[in-house]
């Protein structure tokens, strides 16, 4: 079996745990793979769109977490995944599969990781980005309506009734698994530099 190290990025919505990530993915290229949860939001396609958009997908029953708990022991293993592909603009899988070989460094991101105990026992080194809610909110407006085809009040009522609620129920709560915890992920050069020496370590020995 070969030594593979898997990293847990958890954090809030627009906390900067996707920068975070993705700065070391573009530093270590494919020595580096990336699972996000959000691949694995279950697909509801019993439900009508209608009812598909009013599900509260900040809850951890909204993922098929026990698919990507298989999917990182795959990879851990040396052997290739296919994680399903999810569409935010129409709240269902897609058709499409994607293939991901394992590589020595497994990047597992998403705001309810650390939620799932299991998932956190797999992972080598778990890190929480910290950020203040006022800009967490304002990064998930600007991502929603731009990238995901939503409408400003659609954003904030979801934040409101459950976006808010759950990261205070489940997301904040789960950072108490954390190994290190980044105030600001990706836009804090210190520890982001600190992570690279580490992933570099082990890619390198």
């Amino acid at each position: 079996m070969e030594d593979i190290m898997i990293i847990g990025i958890a954090g809030g919505s627009g906390s900067g745990k996707t920068t975070l990530t993705y700065k070391i993915k573009e530093a270590f290229e494919d020595k580096v793979v990336v699972l996000s949860h959000d691949y694995y939001y279950k697909a509801n396609s019993d439900l009508s769109y209608e009812e598909r958009t009013k599900l509260n997908y900040d809850h951890p029953n909204a993922f098929d977490t026990d698919l990507l708990i298989e999917h990182v022991r795959t990879l851990k293993s040396g052997q290739a995944i296919q994680h399903p592909v999810y569409s935010f603009v129409e709240h269902t899988r897609l058709d499409e599969l994607v293939e991901v070989q394992p590589a020595k460094v497994v990047i597992v991101e998403g705001i309810l990781i650390f939620e799932n105990k299991e998932l956190c026992d797999l992972m080598d080194i778990k890190v929480f980005v910290d950020t203040d809610a006022d800009v967490r909110i304002v990064r998930r407006l600007l991502r929603d309506v731009k990238e995901r085809g939503r409408d400003i009040d659609s954003v904030i009522d979801q934040y409101l009734n459950t976006v808010k609620p759950m990261h205070e129920q489940f997301v904040d709560p789960s950072k108490k698994r954390a190994d290190i915890i980044i105030p600001e992920g990706g836009f804090n050069s210190v520890a982001l530099n600190m992570l690279m020496d580490q992933v570099g370590n082990f890619i390198d020995k």
